[in-house]
């Protein structure tokens, strides 16, 4: 949790006689920001600050301007007399002359009362922009749902006190891989800093890959290489291919070879912080002698993968001092090894990608990976994570797994783990829950402690208004229902699983029809909830003629159009408008509706 005074509190009000209600401790220490639409109080940013702190000034005076009408100066610095908001920790020197950002590595965050100042400050290069935004969020009630949807209250008189936050986040990568957290401006304000967001300079950067992953074949190319040495590459049943295989670990050639490629790689992009060295995204690892005996004697395939990937770290080490290599723990390495550790500037990423996702990965059901993640915890300093929040086949499916992702990212960081990927629908807009799951992921990889589900009805009040009620009833549908059914709720899941009934369907529509009536006369709410009944009119148009014939044993009503062709030109309008372009990892267009649209006819 961020750690903060006893007397940390907030008080923000139109009138001053509000404040004084706050008590004699607070009133002695309070900052007026602004007053009746007027500042009362000035930015301060170092002359000599770099980028990030520039940033975070221009978006404090921007979003305090929003908030109470009021234009903030932003100054090098300003003499006593007037609030002084001290941005990064050049300013913040000028309140306290000792500060130091010692111990904050590059995200950790100070916001604290000094005096008639408030320090806004934390470590390099993006700590001081996450001490603005957890001020403006946590303090004054900002919030960025969505790349286009956000919540910026109106409040021309700003008096804060009490103050005092010293926060380092347990995960130094966090990164939730969702087509909308893509957005830039999203992405840094929601902590979030992994690789894929276009966070520039003075959004403080990013963790930076030299191949993302899955690169034995990048590294080595079969087309380039396989040819000359086949004994570079896997022995399957005692033949040699290339043919959707790895590398053959113990060939001292094709490593020196690897190593040589990976230094021009890297020298060619030198912003790297982190390299990848990990097989390929397939199983068929070599079983040749050397190879097979090794595995034998660490129990694990991962043990031999682990003694390649730390001499390729080790041999980099001196010219690459800053940059760490990094290997999966996926499919047949998963598994930890007898013997061999990671070396200190190895990281090992753990996928997660067997689990059922409607049971917490503490559960009996995922006893498998529980095992695996306490093994590599146990021998494995920078160990992180790739887990799976979507359903890869059927993007616009229901996907009940919201319940779980607050216990997992808890599960995660109690067991060591230092970096997280949530993967989810990466290649479109509009998949199921889309902006409330990258939302809530942001939330829980910047404070694992936090509680997933008050996020998630925090997220649904904040984007759904006063549909946000029947948003939940139809959530919880689906929840029960994957629950009840015991289906293993996996990333592939079939649109043939069994709490896609048409019971479920039936209810859940009813809900979402009900939270449409409810913004009705709100142009842009109901298109959002218009956009969250498309999963449910998927499910339906996908078994058409099955569901007609269960709505007509049940005795129910048909909630549906009486035409597909009627269903399907509805959802393709708030699909257009809503710029979804797949309906599945894989494939563009709608070609899964097509077929569904065909099928009804027979």
């Amino acid at each position: 949790m961020l750690r903060k005074s006893p007397i940390g509190l907030l008080c923000v009000s139109l009138s001053l006689s509000i404040v004084a209600g706050c008590g004699q401790l607070v009133r002695d220490n309070m900052i007026t920001i602004a007053q009746n639409g007027a500042a009362k109080a000035v930015i301060v940013v170092a002359a000599d600050a770099g980028e990030p702190e520039r940033h975070a000034a221009k978006e404090l005076a921007d979003f305090l301007q929003q908030i109470t009408g009021a234009t903030f100066e932003i100054k090098p610095a300003a003499a006593k007399g007037k609030s002084r908001l001290l941005v990064g920790p050049g300013a913040a020197r000028l309140a306290q002359a000792d500060f130091s950002a010692d111990g904050l590595g590059a995200d950790g965050i100070v916001i604290r009362n000094v005096g008639e100042d408030l320090v806004l400050a934390g470590g390099h290069p993006r700590g001081t922009l996450y001490a603005v935004y957890t001020f403006l969020e946590d303090n004054l009630g900002c919030r960025w749902w969505s790349s286009k949807v956000s919540t910026i209250p109106k409040k021309p008189t700003v008096v804060v006190g009490g103050l005092d936050t010293h926060y380092v986040p347990p995960l130094e990568y966090r990164e939730p891989y969702w087509f909308d957290a893509f957005d830039a401006d999203w992405a840094v304000r929601n902590k979030a800093n992994g690789q894929r967001p276009a966070l520039d300079a003075r959004r403080g950067g990013k963790h930076i890959y030299e191949g993302f992953v899955h690169t034995f074949n990048r590294l080595i190319p079969p087309e380039r290489y396989f040819k000359d040495h086949p004994e570079w590459f896997s022995e399957i049943e005692g033949k040699r291919t290339s043919n959707r295989a790895q590398l053959c670990l113990t060939n001292e050639q094709m490593y020196q070879q690897l190593l040589k490629n990976l230094k021009a790689q890297l020298r060619n992009n030198p912003a790297a912080t982190i390299a990848s060295v990990s097989q390929n995204d397939w199983r068929r690892n070599c079983q040749c002698a050397k190879c097979a005996a090794i595995e034998k004697a660490e129990e694990s395939p991962a043990g031999l993968m682990l003694r390649f990937v730390n001499a390729v770290a080790e041999d980099i080490e001196d010219e690459f001092p800053s940059v760490a290599i990094s290997t999966l723990a996926y499919q047949y390495t998963r598994k930890p090894p007898r013997i061999t550790k990671p070396r200190h500037n190895v990281i090992v990423r753990l996928c997660s990608i067997e689990c059922s996702f409607s049971k917490p990965l503490s559960d009996e059901r995922n006893k498998e990976f529980r095992d695996d993640i306490v093994g590599w915890s146990k021998i494995c300093d920078r160990l992180y994570i790739w887990d799976y929040t979507t359903n890869f086949r059927h993007h616009i499916m229901p996907h009940p797994n919201l319940r779980v992702l607050g216990p997992n990212v808890k599960f995660f960081a109690d067991h060591n783990v230092k970096g997280i990927f949530e993967q989810g629908a990466y290649t479109t807009n509009g998949a199921e829950m889309a902006e409330l799951r990258a939302w809530v992921l942001a939330k829980l990889l910047w404070d694992p402690s936090r509680d997933g589900s008050e996020l998630i009805d925090e997220f649904i009040t904040g984007y759904y208004g006063l549909a946000g009620p029947h948003i939940k009833k139809y959530l919880q549908v689906t929840h029960d229902a994957v629950e009840a059914s015991g289906d293993w709720l996996g990333c592939f899941s079939k649109d043939t699983a069994k709490f896609l009934s048409f019971d479920t369907l039936n209810k859940g529509w009813g809900h979402l029809e009900a939270a449409e009536v409810a913004v009705k006369d709100d142009p842009e709410l109901r298109f959002r909830v218009q956009v969250a009944q498309l999963p449910i009119m998927y499910s339906f148009m996908m078994h058409w003629n099955q569901m007609r014939e269960e709505s007509s044993s049940a005795g129910a009503d048909w909630p549906m159009p009486e035409s597909i062709e009627a269903a399907n030109e509805h959802f393709m309008r708030i699909a257009r408008k809503k710029n979804i372009t797949r309906l599945d990892e894989w494939n563009e267009g709608f070609g899964a509706l097509e077929k569904a649209l065909e099928r009804a006819k027979e």
